[in-house]
């Protein structure tokens, strides 16, 4: 970050932000973006920093992929052509492409001729966990700023200096793995832990045995979907700064209204494959506790709050544990697959060792 804050006062015209899932780039990105396009150099309070900060501003583009990949079309209408244009409203551009490693071949070419000769007032962010997949000759073009993993006591320590309790802070700090993006949401929204709800649901119907196992499945799918259905307030509380007293569009914002629309409808097709990741950590850490707790290691445990199930074996807790790791992985590496034939078959690995 402090890298970044001398950045900004004569940047770079690229920027590749490497590191793990929840190091804490987003976090940079919105500070640095909100910084460049701020007139005062990131002041933290005027309208272009709330809206920068909210990934709102009319001069910031957002890509990222649409299923497994960025598409070459997404890059010339979203990166391409609004960085030959004239920006919205005066000052910087800002792109931000998340997951940039999903670029493919073309796309990734596209955006090279953009980065070998870029516009002036543009400032490009790549963002990615695998920045090793990156073509050399796009990372060449860019300044590389290295994140590390948050430590818990780190993330504990953001969490509780916002206003939210120690003990929620810990819960939450554990089951997002030190992601704080995701430790943030679950510890101050009001239906933040329901995916463990749901997954404790789903552990209680695999322990009963295969039967169980196809309603666990159900569970989780169930659970996503009700997510998804969800999303539709969120996307009108994104819209409501662009929009006249009558709740109509305003002109001059009609470019930032469309590029929330796109990005809410690539995230709506997303949602239920990303709950559904949830809900299986969830249920990798109700596991791993049950393991924790039978070997004495009761400190470890992810899930302080609750019980570890007395009803699972370790051997049971162990086979299931790798059976859902093994289906995160599936679902995360290829977005074709049967979500339920995956889901169902991960629990059998829980189920089959039934008493």
């Amino acid at each position: 970050m402090a890298f970044l804050d001398g950045a900004a006062v004569r940047p770079h015209h690229a920027y590749v932000l490497a590191g793990p899932e929840g190091s804490g780039k987003s976090l940079a990105a919105r500070a640095f973006a909100a910084a460049l396009l701020c007139k005062q150099g990131g002041c933290g309070e005027c309208r272009d920093c709330r809206l920068a900060l909210e990934d709102h501003h009319p001069n910031e583009f957002h890509v990222e992929p649409e299923g497994r990949d960025i598409h070459v079309d997404t890059i010339r209408e979203e990166v391409w052509t609004p960085a030959s244009r004239t920006a919205p409203e005066p000052g910087r551009k800002v792109f931000v492409i998340r997951e940039a490693d999903r670029l493919s071949p073309a796309a990734a070419d596209t955006l090279l001729k953009v980065l070998e000769e870029p516009p002036a007032d543009a400032i490009f962010l790549l963002m990615s966990a695998r920045a090793h997949e990156l073509p050399e000759t796009i990372l060449s073009r860019c300044h590389i700023v290295m994140f590390t993993a948050l430590s818990e006591p780190f993330v504990v320590e953001v969490l509780t200096g916002e206003g939210v309790p120690d003990v929620r802070a810990r819960l939450a700090a554990r089951l997002a793995g030190g992601n704080l993006g995701r430790a943030r949401r679950l510890a101050v929204a009001e239906d933040g832990l329901r995916f463990r709800d749901a997954a404790r649901e789903a552990v209680i119907h695999a322990a009963e045995g295969p039967p169980g196992a196809l309603d666990a499945a159900g569970v989780v799918l169930d659970a996503a979907a009700a997510y998804k259905k969800n999303l539709k307030a969120e996307l009108e509380e994104e819209l409501a700064p662009f929009l006249d007293d009558r709740g109509r569009p305003e002109d001059a914002y009609r470019g930032a209204i469309k590029r929330i629309q796109t990005r809410f409808q690539r995230r709506e097709r997303r949602a239920e494959r990303d709950y559904v990741d949830w809900v299986l950590l969830a249920v990798s850490s109700l596991l791993r506790d049950r393991i924790a707790s039978a070997v004495g290691a009761e400190a470890t445990r992810m899930n302080p709050d609750l019980p570890p199930d007395e009803r699972l074996s370790v051997a049971r807790a162990a086979r299931g544990l790798a059976g859902i790791e093994e289906a995160r992985a599936e679902l995360a590496e290829d977005l074709n697959l049967n979500t339920r034939l995956v889901l169902e078959r991960a629990f059998l690995r829980l189920a089959e060792i039934a008493a």
